[in-house]
Parts: C-alpha cells; sequence; structure tokens
C-alpha cells in the first residue's frame, strides 16, 4: 500500500485546506495490509456537501463492521486543488489514509443528482482510470454506482463497470464477499469473471452484458442481454426490515462547517403522497417507518458520540410520520435543558404541521418552508398534490399568529397542462399570503419567498412520457411570473432555463448520451450542478461535436407504445400504474394516498414481497436493535 504525500505548501495555496486532510473525529482507519478487500466510497461533489449526505455515512459504517474490509471516503477536489494536483502530479487519494484510489479494490460513487455527471468522469481520470469501462484492466477497481439517479443508468453506462438499483445495506455487503471470494479463487476468468459474479446479485446491473438497440430513424428499441449471466430486467432492492439497518451512530465530524451540520434522524423510507412529477415518491415505495423507540435510541447515541446541538428529523416528507407528535416530545423531554433544538427539512401544508413546527422551533426560530408546487388548484390536481388553497392559508394563519414573517413558498414552473393563468396564480398567492400577515399582524414586514424551480420529467414517474417545455418558453414563463410580482416583500427566485434543459437530457437519456457526457468534460465542463461553474457553452459545443440534439431527449413528448431506454430497470411500480396516473393527470383527477386507506394498485408491495409499516396500523415486524461498539 503507497500513500499520497500532500505538501502542506500545496495546501496554503487553496481555499479550504481542511476538505482535503482527513484525520476527522470518528472516522476509521485500519491496516490494508489485513484486508481482504478495499473499497473507496465517493461522492462527486465538493466536501461540504458530501459530508452531509447521509446514504454514504450508512454504507461506511456497514463495509468497515466487516473484519476483513475497509472502506474509505474520497470526494470531488474543488478546482483549485484540483488545478494543483494534476500540476503536481498528485492522484486522486481517499481522506483516512491518503492511499491513492487506483490502488483500492472498489470504487463507489453515489448518485444524486444528474448535474455531477461530469465530476464522476474528473474524478476517474485524476485516480488514473480510464474513463470508459472497456478499457479497464484486471489490476484496476471495480467501478460500481448506486443512488436515484441509475434508475436510469444509460447515460452513464459506458463508463460504470456495476450499477447497484435500491437500497444497498444488504448488497454491498454482497459485493464485498464477492470479491473477496474471487480474489481468494484466484481470480478467475480476470475482471470478466468478476463481472459475472456481480451480475448474479440481485439488483446488479452489469451494463457491458447488455447491448443497446436502434431503429433506422435513430430511436432506442430494446436492451439485450448478451450473456446468460445476465438478467433481462434488474429489480431493485429493498430492506423490509428498516429497524434492523445499520445506522452511523459515530458520525464523521467535519473538519469544516458542512451544508447540514447536524445529526440526523431517518423517520422512515418510502412515500405514498403520490405527486405524479415526483422520481422519489415512486422509486422509494414502500413506506417503512422506524419505531419512536428505535429513533429514541438512536437520538441518544447520536448526540453522545458527536455533540451536535441540533437534530433534523428527516424523510420524503417527515410531518407523515404517524409517531411525529410524541416523537417531538420525546425529543424535547430528553434533550431541550442541552439546548439540542429538533429540525424538520420538510412540512405538509396543514394546520397540524405548523403546530408541530411551533414546537420544534421553540429553541432556535427560522422561517418557514411550504411546497404548494402549482398556482391553482386545477394544476395542484393534475399533479396530485393533494392540498388546497385553504390548507396554504391556514397553515399561514397559524404560522403568523404565532410569531413567524418569513415564509418561503415552493413552486415549479412547466408543469403538463400549465397556462399563463396557473403561473399568474403563483403570484397571486404571494400576494395573499403577505396581505394575511398584515391583516393578521398589522404590520408591513412580512418576508414571503417565491422559489421557482422548472419541471423535469423523471422516469418512473406518470409524467416520464411528457416532454419539457423549450428553453425559451422557460424563459418566457420566468419573466412574465416575475413582471406579476411588484411588492418589495415578495421576492423571487427561480432556475436558470439552460440547467433545467441538461438534467431532463441527462434524465430521460440512452447510451448515446454518455458520448456527450465525454465530450463536454473535454471540453472542461465539472461542477454543473454549481451555478458559477455551469458552462452552457461546453454543452452547446458537446452537443454539436456529437449530433446529438438535445430537444429529442428533452423536449418530446413520449408514445406510451415507445420502448424507454430504463425500463430494464424495475422499480416495483408498474407501467400501467403510471399510465393510469397519467391519465388521472390530464383529468385533474386526485387519487389517494394508500398509505392508511385501500390500495391504490401501484404494484410495489406484491412485487417486491414488502408491505407497508405505519406506527399507527400496529403492522411491525418484530425486531431487536443491537449497537455495536467499535
Amino acid at each position: 500500500m503507497s500513500t499520497v504525500s500532500v505538501s502542506p505548501f500545496l495546501l496554503n495555496t487553496v481555499q479550504k485546506p481542511a476538505r482535503y486532510i482527513g484525520g476527522e473525529y470518528n472516522s476509521i482507519v485500519k491496516d490494508h495490509r489485513q484486508m481482504a478487500v478495499s473499497v473507496a466510497l465517493a461522492f462527486p461533489d465538493v466536501y461540504e456537501v458530501a459530508m452531509s449526505h447521509v446514504g454514504l455515512k450508512i454504507l461506511y459504517e456497514v463495509i468497515n463492521r466487516e473484519e476483513d474490509a475497509v472502506a474509505e471516503r474520497v470526494y470531488a477536489p474543488w478546482p483549485d486543488m484540483e488545478a494543483a494536483m494534476r500540476q503536481n502530479g498528485l492522484p486522486l487519494y481517499t481522506l483516512e489514509t491518503k492511499t491513492p484510489v487506483k490502488e483500492y479494490d472498489v470504487f463507489g460513487f453515489t448518485l444524486q443528482y444528474e448535474m455531477s455527471c461530469t465530476n464522476v468522469l474528473n474524478m476517474l481520470d485524476l485516480a488514473g482510470l480510464p474513463i470508459w469501462s472497456e478499457e479497464r484492466t484486471d489490476d484496476m477497481p471495480l467501478v460500481i454506482a448506486g443512488g436515484p439517479c441509475v434508475y436510469n443508468p444509460e447515460p452513464l453506462a459506458p463508463f460504470i463497470d456495476v450499477f447497484f438499483v435500491g437500497e444497498s445495506e444488504e448488497s454491498v455487503v454482497e459485493l464485498v464477499d464477492a470479491v473477496k471470494a474471487w480474489k481468494a479463487a484466484g481470480r478467475p476468468d480476470g475482471r470478466r469473471g468478476l463481472l459475472e459474479r456481480m451480475a448474479q446479485i440481485s439488483g446488479n446491473y452489469v451494463p457491458a452484458f447488455y447491448d443497446a438497440h436502434y431503429d433506422r430513424a435513430g430511436n432506442f428499441v430494446r436492451l439485450v442481454p448478451n450473456t446468460e449471466a445476465a438478467p433481462a430486467k434488474v429489480r431493485k432492492r429493498v430492506v423490509e426490515n428498516v429497524d434492523a439497518l445499520p445506522v452511523p451512530l459515530h458520525p464523521i465530524l467535519p473538519h469544516i462547517e458542512s451544508v447540514h451540520d447536524r445529526a440526523v434522524l431517518e423517520l422512515f423510507r418510502g412515500c405514498t403522497r403520490g405527486c405524479r412529477f415526483c422520481q422519489a415518491g415512486m422509486i422509494y415505495r414502500p413506506v417503512r417507518e422506524k419505531t419512536q423507540e428505535q429513533l429514541l435510541a438512536i437520538a441518544r447515541e447520536l448526540i453522545k458520540n458527536s455533540g451536535y446541538d441540533e437534530i433534523s428529523l428527516m424523510s420524503l416528507s417527515s410531518a407523515d410520520y404517524s409517531q411525529l407528535a410524541s416523537l417531538v416530545d420525546a425529543l424535547f423531554a430528553e434533550f431541550a435543558d442541552r439546548g439540542v433544538s429538533i429540525s424538520l427539512p420538510s412540512l405538509r401544508i396543514d394546520s397540524f404541521s405548523v403546530d408541530i413546527a411551533k414546537k420544534v422551533q421553540q429553541v432556535r426560530k427560522s422561517g418557514l418552508t411550504l411546497a404548494p408546487e402549482a398556482g391553482t388548484q386545477r394544476l395542484r390536481d393534475v399533479i396530485n398534490k393533494g392540498v388546497t388553497e385553504e390548507d396554504l392559508m391556514q397553515a399561514c394563519t397559524n404560522a403568523f399568529t404565532s410569531g413567524w414573517n418569513r415564509v418561503k413558498l415552493y413552486f415549479m414552473l412547466g408543469l403538463p397542462t400549465e397556462t399563463d393563468e396557473d403561473l399568474a396564480g403563483i403570484a397571486e398567492l404571494g400576494y395573499r399570503v403577505s396581505d394575511l400577515y398584515r391583516s393578521i399582524t398589522g404590520r408591513m414586514n412580512a418576508h414571503v419567498t417565491i422559489s421557482v424551480s422548472s419541471f423535469v420529467p423523471k422516469p418512473f414517474t406518470p409524467f416520464q412520457w411528457f416532454g419539457q417545455i423549450p428553453k425559451t418558453e422557460i424563459e418566457r414563463r420566468q419573466l412574465y411570473l416575475k413582471s406579476q410580482i411588484k411588492s418589495r416583500n415578495i421576492h423571487y427566485r427561480y432556475h436558470d432555463a439552460p440547467t433545467s434543459l441538461l438534467e431532463a437530457v441527462l434524465a430521460r437519456g440512452d447510451r448515446r448520451v454518455a458520448q456527450v457526457i465525454y465530450a463536454a468534460w473535454k471540453q472542461g465542463a465539472k461542477f454543473d450542478g454549481w451555478t458559477d461553474w455551469f458552462k452552457p457553452e461546453y454543452w452547446d459545443k458537446a452537443f454539436q461535436e456529437t449530433g446529438i440534439d438535445p430537444r429529442y431527449y428533452a423536449e418530446r413528448q413520449r408514445d406510451f407504445n415507445e420502448p424507454l431506454p430504463w425500463e430494464h430497470i424495475d422499480c416495483g411500480v408498474t407501467k400501467d400504474f403510471l399510465h393510469r396516473e397519467w391519465r388521472q393527470g390530464v383529468n385533474a383527477a386526485l387519487t389517494h394516498d394508500c398509505r392508511r386507506l385501500s390500495c391504490a394498485g401501484c404494484g410495489v408491495c406484491p412485487q417486491l414481497g414488502v408491505s407497508v409499516l405505519d406506527g399507527m396500523e400496529g403492522n411491525r415486524a418484530k425486531t431487536t436493535f443491537i449497537y455495536r461498539e467499535r
């Protein structure tokens, strides 16, 4: 095992050198010489963002619990550090032991958002590895990836050896065991032999074992396995008993402030509210809650081992946790005298949520964030939001009478069937909220923020067949909405149109988009999710060089009978259900939440053999949580 020597003089030339030194409290250091398998866990973004990601922390814990396996962390160096590394011939290295990534058995990425794709290529190159998977040799790490972006893995398929689909707490252990067995057997059949072992693990997708076919017009037709080792469909992995999942009870404490610098309690997984634009609400089904007793035990350990003064209650819709009120009371009883605050990152638009918000902000008060998503009731019904303007006004009434004067409202622009009337409705809601504050308090100091993002059609949603509106139309609608807002108390923010266009291409693309990603990276594209670093001209040139029209992927309305590049992935939700929800949306008809009502027929529970676990139902597996000391 070799190590990279990083000079203090070099670190003094870059911003925030603490990003690259390692040695954080609670980090795990093992002797690689005693390990059978080594894994470099990568997040393709800067340190402050990467250190906030819970999923990578869990995998770090899971792998390091194995006596003969080691996992270390590696994040994307900021451009100043990258330049210094290239100038001084330093390879990409892990934080714990400064070991070059190239010396690991596995190099694993988490793909949380499409705009990080060029950072994946950049990190492969910094590590001294070939960008294209077919060029890697037997002595190089296996490059794997997981996360929500792998539900359409095709744009990155030529760069990745293995994709993990679904929840990977169990499959990552199977990966470690498979690599260990392959090495112990003398590495039979080289890299291909290892890939064949990977393909036999449920939930694993090995792109090299599939061939993409297109018709004469250039339309995607099908993906066909080219070996018996590859299944025709790759079904996502799902963990039924979330109470028994490993939890990182000794969180690594960053040297510098991270984006979410606090203890995190994951209340449950999944969401069944059924918003028709929301990919997470489909791919993470079914809902599986953790027990209140389990969460309290975890919270005690986290605070004891970290010293954090804030606990964030995290899930897709945290206010839907069936025992939220009693959990918040119990957390306050446990920690209030120690100055530990409780935060909820997401709230429903109803009185219950505001009542909870009043409780959690007793220690530290902040603004209130609500997500109406659309400006008119018709459009909220189209997307199956399930809330009314009355709900919003009642929530704001409760908030203003309780002392709030800052409200942030999230909306989407360019939703299917949207009209200018719907856009004007966004501005009208902002005015009504501002006027409501004045009528309740008699003051003029309301601070209402309207934050608008552009709709991006995502795989495995009822809106996956809709096209995104053209970039010029996004810009027109953004300016139209801006023209409707004249009040100094209402602040308007929106995302740039080129970013949304590119996100749609990467979300709905096929394997040919990989050529565009590569060409853009060669131009210098990196940190595309950062406004200051996103260079649309790099991507424009990449599309021109490859002869690929971005509108073909982003703006084109898909036919229901058209083969989709991601249909070899099975998330459990049936295509019939998504099509039915598309029709419901077009007709502005609501579909109820199946969590506590009758089954809505999405197909997840019977197909995956996993049921909804809800504390209100009393339907829980019997588990015992065991803390393991390191």
